[in-house]
C-alpha cells in the first residue's frame, strides 16, 4: 500500500530552485491545490529574491470544529517552533487565506542536511497548522499526561465541512474516530470491504504492536454528546486507540501525518482498486471479442445488407486500426 507523503513537492521543488539560483530567477506569482482542498499561493519578486511570500488555506472547518483566528488550536506556537526566525507570520493573512508567511531563505542554515530538512519541513506545512492539535494530544500521550483543556471529546478538521474525534480522557491512550464519508455509491462498497479487510489484517500475528483498529457501521459510544450532523457516516466508523508506545521519539511524526490523511488514504487506495477492476474488465472484454472473432468461419464474415451491397465485419484488432488511421 502507498502512504502519502508530507511534504507539498510542488512548495520543495519551488523553494530549491529559488534557492539553488536566487539571482537568476524571475518573479513568480502561483497557486497550488492539494488533496482535501488545500491551496498554496507563492509568491516572490526579483526585488527581494530572498523573500517568499506563502499563503495557505486550510479545509472549510465543520461547526464542531473549533478555529482561532482562521486556525486550529496551537498552529501560532507549532509554526514559530517549526521554522524559528525564517518564517514571519503576516496579520491579516491574504484574503482567502488562512494563513501567510514571509520566508526569509537568507536565514536558514548554513549546514546543507539542516538547510534541506528545514525545507522539507517548509513544504509540510499542511501538517504542521492541521496537525498542531492532535500533535499537541499525543506528546502530552507521550509523557502520560492529559492537558486540563484537552480532556474531552475534541473535532479536528481533515477534509472540508468533515472532521474526526480524539478522546484524550485518560493518560494512557488516545482513542481516534473517523466517520467514513463517500459520495459515490461503487466507493462506498469498496470503502467498507477494504476497512474491513484492514481490521483483518490488523489481527495476523506481525502487527501485534500496530495501534489497535475497530470499525463499526453505528456510531461507537465513546461520541456521545458529538453533533448529530457529524455522526452521519455512509461507510462506517473507523476507530483507533494509541498508546504511548506508538508516539515514542522519531514515530510521534509518522503518527500525526498517518492520523491526519487516513481518509485520504482510503480515498486513494478506492480509486485504485476501482481503476484496477476496470482495466481488467476492458481486458476481459476484449480477449472474448477476439475469441469470438477467431470462432468465426470466414463465409460469415462477409455478409450482404438490404441493398445487396456486402459488407465484412471488422476483428477489434482490426477496429482498432482503421480507427487510429
Amino acid at each position: 500500500m502507498i502512504l502519502l507523503q508530507s511534504p507539498s513537492r510542488f512548495l520543495l521543488q519551488i523553494l530549491q530552485d529559488r534557492l539553488l539560483s536566487p539571482d537568476k530567477g524571475v518573479d513568480l506569482d502561483c497557486h497550488s491545490v492539494e488533496f482535501d482542498d488545500v491551496r498554496y499561493h507563492i509568491q516572490f519578486s526579483m526585488r527581494n529574491p530572498h523573500v517568499v511570500v506563502l499563503s495557505v488555506s486550510l479545509p472549510i472547518p465543520p461547526p464542531e470544529a473549533i478555529f482561532f483566528d482562521g486556525l486550529p488550536f496551537g498552529a501560532i506556537e507549532a509554526i514559530k517552533a517549526a521554522y524559528g526566525a525564517v518564517a514571519q507570520i503576516l496579520d491579516p493573512p491574504k484574503d482567502g487565506y488562512n494563513l501567510t508567511m514571509k520566508l526569509n531563505l537568507s536565514k536558514l542554515p548554513s549546514d546543507e542536511e539542516q538547510r534541506q530538512a528545514l525545507l522539507v519541513k517548509i513544504a509540510s506545512v499542511r501538517e504542521v497548522v492541521l496537525g498542531a492539535p492532535l500533535r499537541f494530544v499525543l506528546k502530552n500521550l507521550a509523557t502520560k499526561t492529559v492537558a486540563p483543556e484537552m480532556d474531552q471529546l475534541i473535532a479536528l478538521v481533515h477534509r472540508p465541512k468533515e472532521s474526526f474525534f480524539l478522546l484524550p480522557q485518560q493518560a494512557e491512550k488516545v482513542t481516534v474516530i473517523y466517520p467514513m464519508r463517500f459520495q459515490d455509491s461503487t466507493d462506498i462498497v469498496l470503502a467498507t470491504s477494504f476497512l474491513q479487510e484492514l481490521i483483518e489484517s490488523r489481527r495476523t500475528a506481525g502487527l501485534n504492536n500496530a495501534p489497535s483498529c475497530m470499525w463499526s457501521p453505528s456510531p461507537p459510544l465513546e461520541l456521545k454528546g458529538a453533533p448529530a450532523q457529524a455522526l452521519t457516516a455512509n461507510a462506517g466508523f473507523v476507530t483507533f486507540v494509541i498508546f504511548p508506545r506508538h508516539v515514542e521519539g522519531k514515530k510521534l511524526d509518522r503518527t500525526v501525518w498517518s492520523l491526519l490523511t487516513f481518509h485520504a488514504y482510503v480515498s486513494y487506495h478506492v480509486k485504485c482498486s476501482e481503476g484496477f477492476m476496470h482495466t481488467r474488465m476492458r481486458r476481459r472484454v476484449e480477449s472474448l471479442i477476439q475469441a469470438l472473432d477467431r470462432a468465426k468461419p470466414e463465409s460469415e464474415k462477409s455478409k450482404k445488407s438490404v441493398s445487396g451491397k456486402s459488407f465484412k465485419r471488422l476483428s477489434l484488432n482490426e477496429a482498432h486500426s482503421n480507427s487510429n488511421s
